[in-house]
C-alpha cells in the first residue's frame, strides 16, 4: 500500500490539497511503514494532482482541506481520501495504521465555489475562515 500526505517543509500536514508544495509518500507492508520519501509537486496543482498521485501508485491520501472537484478526481483515480487531518505527517500515518486516525471522510473546502484564488493563511492550522466545513452526509 502507498499512502501520500500533503506536507510542508516542516513535515506538517499541509492544509490546502491543491496548493501542496510536496507529498510525503509512505510504503506500507503488513501495517508497518517500510519506506518514506518527500516528493515536490513542482507547481502541479488542483486537478492535475490526482493524476500525479495515480502515476505514483498511491492508494490513500491523507490531507487537510480539499475541494469537491479534487475529491471527485481522486475518486475516479481510485485513491481513497481522508481529509481534515492536521499535525505531523509521520504521526498521522502512524495513527491511521493503528486505527486511531478518526477523521470525517466528508471534509471539504468550499472556497473554490465561485472563486479562482484563495489563501488558506497559516498552513499549520486550518484557517480558511468560513470557506471550509465538515459535513456529516
Amino acid at each position: 500500500m502507498k499512502i501520500a500526505v500533503t506536507s510542508d517543509e516542516n513535515g506538517m500536514v499541509f492544509q490546502h490539497f491543491g496548493k501542496t508544495p510536496e507529498f510525503s509518500i509512505f510504503d506500507v507492508e503488513d501495517g508497518k511503514i517500510t519506506a518514506m520519501c518527500n516528493e515536490p509537486t513542482n507547481g502541479t496543482g488542483h486537478g492535475a494532482l490526482a493524476q500525479w498521485l495515480q502515476e505514483r501508485g498511491i492508494n490513500l491520501l491523507i490531507c487537510g482541506g480539499i475541494g469537491n472537484g479534487a475529491r471527485i478526481a481522486l475518486d475516479e483515480a481510485g485513491i481513497q481520501v481522508l481529509g481534515g487531518a492536521s499535525g505531523d505527517v509521520v504521526q498521522s500515518v502512524g495513527s491511521y495504521l493503528r486505527g486511531e486516525l478518526k477523521l470525517n471522510p466528508n471534509f471539504t473546502c468550499h472556497h473554490h465555489d465561485g472563486e479562482h484564488e484563495h489563501s488558506c493563511g497559516s498552513h499549520h492550522e486550518h484557517s480558511c475562515g468560513n470557506h471550509c466545513s465538515k459535513t456529516s452526509d
